[in-house]
């Protein structure tokens, strides 16, 4: 399973971009020559480009920086903050993403682990999806002997709209290799991260 699909290289329209926005505030009944809402398509525009900036970006370019290094215990890295937007509603979810692999000889920095979480958490996303495309990219780039991710999360199209239970956490869980084969090596990582 590839961890970062293959994309074709896209330019964006910003001034369509802009002009659609426009036409959504409007539609909505809005006055979009008020002096509130006159420079808001240009706003959500630079918005989502920001937000969606990871679409452009191959979590594997960081991962691939790596160090020859004889550990071989469980390296963690755990309360990294992210924030997403949900491609179901494009409203944001965020929380944090705690991540740990066994090496098999080799390190990465852990700079470079949070910069992971952080492309794959700036395209539209759902969180399985994301926990599951974070696991696959560091085992497969780092060949790590095992891999575990647990994010937990809050998601606004559920505490803003719809169901409306703000404080409500999503948990998901990617286990890969040893994390998932042995026991003790999961039991370990979801003690290590408080879990």
């Amino acid at each position: 399973m590839s961890s970062t699909p293959e994309r074709a290289e896209h330019t964006v329209d910003r001034e369509a971009v802009i002009a659609t926005v426009r036409t959504l505030i409007t539609q909505l009944g809005l006055d979009d020559a008020s002096d509130g809402l006159a420079d808001t398509p240009r706003r959500i525009t630079d918005m989502y480009l920001e937000l969606f900036e990871g679409l452009h970006q191959d979590p594997a370019e960081q991962l691939a920086v790596q160090f020859e290094e004889g550990h071989d215990e469980m390296v963690i890295l755990k309360d990294i903050p992210f924030y997403s937007m949900c491609e179901h509603h494009f409203l944001p979810f965020h929380g944090t993403a705690h991540v740990g692999y066994l090496p098999d000889g080799r390190i990465v920095g852990l700079s470079k682990i949070a910069r992971a979480v952080e492309i794959f958490a700036r395209r539209p996303q759902v969180q399985e999806r994301l926990t599951s495309q974070i696991a696959d990219s560091i085992e497969s780039v780092l060949g790590a002997k095992g891999v575990g991710v647990v994010i937990e999360a809050e998601h606004l199209c559920m505490t803003a709209r719809g169901v409306r239970k703000p404080g409500a956490l999503m948990v998901t869980s990617a286990m890969r290799g040893r994390f998932r084969t042995a026991d003790n090596t999961r039991q370990e990582f979801l003690r290590l991260i408080g879990r």
